[in-house]
C-alpha cells in the first residue's frame, strides 16, 4: 500500500508543477509578443518553452543555490510582472525571487515586483533600441541555425528583424522550395520549432510569421538592399568565401551598416568572443568577425583559468566532427588528409584557433600551441586543453572555480559545466554554451591541468553569433533586477 501511495503521491506532485508550468506559458509568451520582454531563470530564456522544458529550466537551479527551485515560486512573479507596464528587457525570476527572500519589509509579492522594477516601468519605462535589420549571406549550416535562433527571438518584433538571406540560385525551379525545406527538417537538430511557408511569388521563406526575403546573387556588388527595403542593417557572412577586410568591405552596400564574419577574421578585423571581449568592440568598426567555434569554445576556459591561476602555456588538441569541407569519399582536395571520406576516418588537421587566441586576448602572456583531429561525427567537437599554471593548486579548487564562473559573470552565458558521469557527444546537440566544462574527465596535478570542454560546433557557435549580433546592434538588453 506504501508503494502505491508514494506513487500517487509523487505523480500528483508532477501533475501540480505541470499545471503551474502550463499557465506560465501564455504569461510568458505575452510579455514577449506584447512588450519585447524575455523571461528567464539564472540567465536561461524560458520563452517558446512547453511545460516539461520550463520545469527542467527550474531544476537547473540546485547548481546555484543548492535546493531546487520551484514553478510553484516563481510564478507569483510572473503574475506580477505581467501586470507592469514595461519596456523591453530581460526578468530573471530567480533574481527576483532571491531579492524578494532577502527583503524584510513585508511586501506582498505584487508590492515588491512594482518597487523592485519601477526604474524600469511606467513613466520610468525606457524607450528601447531602435529594431535592427539583419541579412544572412549565405544559408548553409550556420546560416540556417542563426535563421532560427532570429526567429524565435523575433517577439514584438522591436529587437532583432531577420530581413533578408542572400543565396546563389541552385538549379531547376525548385531552389525555393528546397531551401525551406532544410530550415524545416535537420538530421542534427531536428525540425524546426514552428511552421514554415514559401511565396514563390515574391521570393519569401515566412518562418513563425517572420518573413525572409530570399535574394538571388552572384557577388555582393549585385545587390542594393534598400530596394528591399532594408536600411542600417548588420549583415552576417556564413559562406567564409572573403575573410580579409578588403573582400568583406564589398558587403558594405545600401542598406547594410556592418559586416559580420562566422569564421576567423584576417589582418586587422578584430575577432569577437561573446563573453570575452565583446564590450571592447570599436562602435565605428564596420567589419567583425566571430572567430571560429573552436576558438569560441577554448577562449572562454583559457580565460577563467588565466584569470584565477595564471597560465605559462597551453597545448589545444581539438576531436571536431567532420565539415562540409570535407569529402564524403576519397577525392581530390586542396588540402592535405581532408580529401579522404570524412565518415568512415579520422583525419588529422590543422587548427587555427591557437593562434586565434591572442587576437582575442591580446594580454595572454601564454604560449598557444594546437592541433586537431576530425572525426566521423556530424556534429558536437571537445577540445582537450593541456595547462601549465604559474600557480599550484587542486582538482577541487579548479572545478569550484569554473563552477562559479559557468553560473555568474561575464562568462556565465558562454560557459557551462556538467557532472554527469555518462556524458557523451550527443548529449550536447542544441547546447547553447560555447563550451561545456566536463568535469569528471579534468586532471590536475599541482602547476598542470587537463581539461576536457565540449560544444556543439554547430548551435553553441551560432548562439554566439547571435549574441554579438544584439550587442553591436544595441538590442542586448539588460537583465533584471540588477546585480551589484
Amino acid at each position: 500500500m506504501r508503494a502505491m501511495s508514494t506513487y500517487l503521491e509523487t505523480l500528483a506532485e508532477w501533475n501540480g508543477r505541470e499545471e503551474v508550468a502550463e499557465a506560465s506559458i501564455p504569461l510568458i509568451g505575452a510579455l514577449n509578443r506584447d512588450k519585447g520582454v524575455t523571461v528567464v531563470l539564472h540567465s536561461r530564456s524560458l520563452v517558446n518553452k512547453d511545460a516539461v522544458r520550463i520545469i527542467k529550466t527550474h531544476r537547473f537551479a540546485r547548481r546555484v543555490s543548492g535546493e531546487e527551485l520551484s514553478v510553484r515560486d516563481t510564478f507569483p512573479f510572473l503574475r506580477a510582472v505581467s501586470g507592469l507596464d514595461i519596456g523591453s528587457v530581460k526578468i530573471d525570476l530567480a533574481r527576483l525571487h532571491a531579492a524578494y527572500d532577502a527583503d524584510d519589509r513585508g511586501l506582498s509579492i505584487e508590492d515588491f515586483v512594482a518597487d523592485a522594477l519601477s526604474d524600469i516601468s511606467g513613466d520610468n519605462k525606457p524607450a528601447g533600441a531602435e529594431p535592427r535589420d539583419v541579412v544572412l549571406y549565405g544559408f548553409g549550416r550556420i546560416g540556417r541555425l542563426v535563421t532560427r535562433l532570429l526567429v524565435e527571438k523575433a517577439g514584438a518584433g522591436t529587437g532583432l528583424r531577420l530581413r533578408a538571406v542572400v543565396v546563389r540560385k541552385g538549379k531547376g525551379d525548385d531552389d525555393l522550395a528546397k531551401r525551406a525545406s532544410l530550415l524545416r527538417r535537420d538530421s542534427v537538430h531536428g525540425q524546426f520549432n514552428g511552421t514554415i511557408q514559401i511565396d514563390e511569388a515574391n521570393n519569401l521563406i515566412i518562418a513563425n510569421g517572420t518573413a525572409i526575403q530570399v535574394i538571388y546573387a552572384g557577388s555582393p556588388d549585385e545587390i542594393d538592399y534598400t530596394d528591399y527595403g532594408i536600411s542600417n542593417a548588420i549583415l552576417v557572412d556564413n559562406t567564409g568565401i572573403w575573410r580579409d577586410r578588403a573582400g568583406l568591405e564589398k558587403h558594405l552596400r545600401p542598406g547594410i551598416a556592418k559586416v559580420l564574419l562566422t569564421a576567423p577574421g584576417k589582418g586587422d578585423i578584430p575577432n569577437i568572443v561573446h563573453g570575452v571581449n565583446h564590450l571592447g568592440v570599436d562602435p565605428a568598426e564596420r567589419v567583425l568577425s566571430c572567430a571560429s567555434c573552436t576558438t569560441n569554445a577554448i577562449v572562454p576556459t583559457i580565460k577563467a583559468m588565466d584569470d584565477e591561476f595564471g597560465l605559462l602555456r597551453a597545448h589545444v588538441e581539438t576531436v571536431h566532427s567532420y565539415t562540409n569541407d570535407q569529402n564524403l569519399l576519397d577525392n581530390y582536395h586542396p588540402a592535405d588528409r581532408r580529401g579522404r571520406s570524412a565518415p568512415i576516418n579520422m583525419v588529422l588537421t590543422a587548427t587555427g584557433a591557437s593562434s586565434a587566441v591572442k587576437k582575442v586576448l591580446p594580454d595572454l602572456e601564454a604560449s598557444i600551441s594546437g592541433n586537431s583531429i576530425r572525426v566521423p561525427t556530424p556534429d558536437v567537437s571537445m577540445a582537450i586543453l593541456s595547462l601549465q599554471l604559474k600557480t599550484s593548486t587542486t582538482r577541487d579548487d579548479v572545478l569550484a572555480h569554473l563552477r562559479r564562473t559557468s553560473l555568474e559573470g561575464p562568462l556565465s552565458r558562454c560557459l557551462d559545466y556538467t557532472t554527469a558521469n555518462d556524458a557523451v557527444s550527443s548529449d550536447f546537440v542544441g547546447s547553447r554554451a560555447s563550451s561545456v566544462i566536463d568535469a569528471n574527465a579534468a586532471l590536475v596535478d599541482g602547476d598542470q591541468a587537463m581539461l576536457y570542454v565540449w560544444y556543439d560546433n554547430e548551435f553553441g557557435y551560432s548562439c554566439q553569433v547571435v549574441r554579438v549580433v544584439q550587442s553591436i546592434s544595441g538590442v542586448e538588453y539588460p537583465t533584471y533586477p540588477l546585480i551589484g
